[in-house]
C-alpha cells in the first residue's frame, strides 16, 4: 500500500469528534459561512449511497443549507476531506468500518482528487469495486470517472 501520507501521526485522532461546527462571517461577503468539522463532513459523505458520486461543491451546499449558512468554507472542507480519507484508509487497513466512503467524492469533472492521502489509484480501485468505470487520462495524467461531469 503506497499512500501519500503527509502526516507522521495517525489520521484517526484528527477526526476530533469533540469539535463543534461554527458559523462565521465570510471575509469577502459578510454573509454567514459554515466552518465544518471532520465528523460533520463524514456524516454528510455517508449519505452518498453505494454506486453514487458527489462533489465537494455539492457537499458544501448541503452542509450550508442544513446549518442555515450561505456557504461552507471551501478550504476547510478540502482539508477535512483529506482527514476523513486518511482515517478511513487506516480503519480499512485495520479491518474496521471506515468513518465514511470518501472515495465517492470526486471533482466537478469526474476527476479523482490528487490530494487524496491514499492516492487516486486507491480511490479508483474502490470506485471500480462499486461499479464505476474509472480510467487514467494519459494526456493529463489524471484519473477520471467515465460519464461524470464535463
Amino acid at each position: 500500500m503506497s499512500w501519500n501520507m503527509d502526516s507522521t501521526r495517525s489520521w484517526v485522532p484528527k477526526l476530533r469528534p469533540e469539535l463543534e461546527p461554527k458559523i462565521v462571517e465570510a471575509a469577502r461577503t459578510g454573509e454567514p459561512m459554515l466552518v465544518p468539522t471532520p465528523m460533520l463532513l463524514a456524516r454528510e459523505i455517508r449519505k452518498v449511497r453505494k454506486g453514487r458520486l458527489t462533489t465537494l461543491r455539492r457537499l458544501r451546499e448541503r452542509l450550508a443549507e442544513a446549518s442555515g449558512a450561505e456557504s461552507t468554507c471551501p478550504m476547510t472542507t478540502g482539508i477535512l476531506l483529506s482527514i476523513v480519507a486518511g482515517a478511513a484508509e487506516e480503519q480499512l487497513a485495520a479491518g474496521k468500518r471506515p468513518v465514511a466512503p470518501y472515495w465517492r467524492v470526486v471533482e466537478e469533472n469526474g476527476a479523482l482528487r490528487a490530494k487524496n492521502p491514499a492516492g487516486p489509484e486507491t480511490q479508483a480501485r474502490r470506485l471500480r469495486a462499486e461499479g464505476h468505470r474509472v480510467r487514467k487520462d494519459r494526456r493529463r495524467k489524471a484519473w477520471k470517472v467515465e460519464g461524470f461531469g464535463g
